[in-house]
């Protein structure tokens, strides 16, 4: 039985702008199967959290324009649980509307923020990491991140800096670190502590 205290945002506002012209401002990439899988992106998102959030916890934050697209995708959700942006702006005073909303309604929530654009290869490891850092956020006053091993220098992701010493499974960070040059990347990843920033974040609402 799935735990009714957690809870999940999705966002699904975004344009995906570095793929056009698959991805348009009338049909992003979020809403589109960039694969060939049978199921669009955010499908893919919304059961793969599926698997450890009961559905009608998981919030859909997206713009005016694609509301219609989010029903269209995914039937199972709810007036409830769609949060509109009034336009392409900041998103983060609309994921703080969506976390009130969430605490308003179950004050012992516990809750995940990520993309809807996310290719995932290893669902079962995601999804354990995932227990893992609610476990941790339900315990703990804690803002948690997950990031993404790097396996090449890559310039056009964030990176995520993580206390080094630390022999524990989950790690503080030290910073995050904008998009860098190609040879900053390559220090990156020769010093061996630093993460591709996801996008991805969990808290209990008790600690926003």
């Amino acid at each position: 039985m799935k735990n009714k205290n957690y809870y999940a945002i999705l966002m699904a506002g975004g344009v995906g702008s570095r793929f056009w012209p698959v991805s348009t401002q009338d049909f992003p990439k979020q809403f589109h199967d960039m694969l060939g899988t049978g199921d669009t992106l955010i499908q893919k998102t919304f059961n793969r959290l599926a698997n450890l959030i009961p559905k009608e916890n998981i919030f859909i934050l997206t713009n005016e324009r694609y509301n219609d697209l989010v029903y269209k995708q995914l039937p199972e959700v709810t007036k409830r649980q769609v949060v509109l942006e009034p336009a392409m702006r900041n998103t983060a005073p609309c994921i703080l509307y969506a976390s009130l909303k969430i605490q308003k309604e179950n004050p012992e929530a516990v809750m995940i923020v990520a993309p809807s654009d996310h290719w995932i290869e290893d669902e079962a490891a995601f999804t354990q990491n995932v227990q893992n850092a609610f476990n941790f956020c339900s315990k703990t006053d804690a803002l948690m991140t997950l990031g993404i091993q790097p396996n090449f220098p890559n310039t056009g992701y964030g990176y995520i800096e993580f206390d080094k010493n630390s022999k524990d499974a989950i790690k503080h960070v030290n910073q995050f670190r904008e998009k860098p040059d190609y040879h900053t990347a390559k220090s990156f990843i020769q010093q061996g502590n630093f993460l591709w920033n996801a996008g991805i974040f969990m808290w209990s609402v008790k600690s926003v």
